[in-house]
């Protein structure tokens, strides 16, 4: 896969899980992969990044850390991620600084319990040297489950946005908040665009390709790379590809004046919460994506497909013997480890 990659000119890929770090191979996979030309930016908890990894990964070219933090203090952070998870993260983050890795990045999903935290949050990243990146609270995977809970109020929407216009161009945002952009005539740092099929996509890990991570669901997946082709054939050939490279329709929201800025707003976000895909984004600032809520059942709504990155999946190699998981691990990403010292 990575050869192929590398034959296609993609010039790095964004690992996640799951958390990477515990397949026994990552870092062999991770120095292949620069070793032929593809960069890798990989998502963690900071659970391996131990002193001595921090030191080997600042002195590699072409690799990014995100470290997950959800919340700027351990209260907020650890009701999401877990008990002890924003201990971890901090525990990575100064590993890092210490070894001298410099821009790492610092990687927030946006809820309704951290969007006071932003000013923190930029806080503790000038303090490790790291950069910060904000995303959306998507209503696909495990954020399917707490969306109504979680996601940011009417009100947040449009403190992140002001947020947004005074830190922008320090903080990284991807393609997560461009349905922002019709609360004003500024438009946000970042792609102002659904990336889904076009720049970006999935594979996950039996080969199957999604146009989005957020995606993961039949009517999305464009196709698997063990197939004739390989990747390089799914991403030219794939006729759902063909179909989102294609100008879209304003649809539902053709008489919106917004439209030119937000675009509709996300795919994921519509399709999961039971909304047409040419209808508005379910946290549409204008408000017609509430409206649009009320109509829908909750027992209509669509669920994510097969998630392989959370669960053994059977590749046609030998069975292997584990032992019992230690259901704790629910409660504490640290069950079984040595512990430290707080921070």
């Amino acid at each position: 896969m990575i050869d192929e990659l590398q034959r296609m000119q993609v010039f790095y890929v964004n690992v996640g899980g799951g958390e990477p770090t515990v397949r026994p191979d990552f870092w062999e996979l991770l120095d292949y992969a620069i070793g032929h030309q593809v960069g890798v930016k990989f998502s963690t908890n900071g659970l391996r990044l131990t002193p001595e990894r921090a030191r080997r990964l600042a002195a590699t070219d072409y690799v990014d850390v995100q470290i997950s933090l959800d919340g700027a203090t351990r209260e907020v952070n650890d009701a999401v991620r877990g008990r002890g998870s924003y201990d971890m993260a901090i525990r990575a983050m100064r590993n890092l600084s210490d070894a001298g890795f410099r821009d790492f990045k610092i990687s927030v999903v946006m809820t309704r319990q951290n969007v006071a935290q932003l000013d923190d949050f930029a806080a503790i990243a000038d303090r490790y040297g790291a950069q910060l990146r904000i995303t959306r609270l998507r209503p696909s995977g495990r954020g399917a489950d707490v969306w109504d809970e979680l996601h940011p109020t009417a009100e947040q929407q449009y403190d992140i946005y002001s947020w947004l216009l005074g830190h922008g161009e320090r903080v990284l945002t991807g393609d997560s908040f461009f349905h922002l952009n019709a609360l004003g005539s500024d438009p946000l740092p970042g792609l102002n665009l659904c990336g889904a099929g076009r720049v970006v996509c999935l594979i996950d890990p039996v080969g199957d390709v999604y146009a989005c991570p957020f995606a993961i669901h039949d009517a999305f997946k464009a196709g698997n790379v063990r197939s004739p082709g390989g990747f390089d054939g799914v991403w030219r050939e794939s006729a759902l590809f063909a179909d989102l490279r294609r100008p879209t329709t304003a649809g539902a929201c053709s008489g919106c004046p917004a439209y030119d800025s937000c675009q509709g707003g996300c795919m994921a976000a519509k399709f999961f919460t039971g909304l047409p895909l040419d209808g508005p984004d379910p946290e549409c600032v204008k408000g017609h994506g509430a409206t649009a809520l009320a109509s829908v059942s909750a027992d209509a709504l669509p669920r994510q497909g097969n998630d392989h990155s959370h669960r053994t999946v059977p590749l046609g190699m030998p069975a292997v013997r584990t032992a019992r998981p230690d259901r704790r691990c629910d409660e504490s990403p640290l069950v079984g480890l040595p512990t430290n010292p707080p921070l």
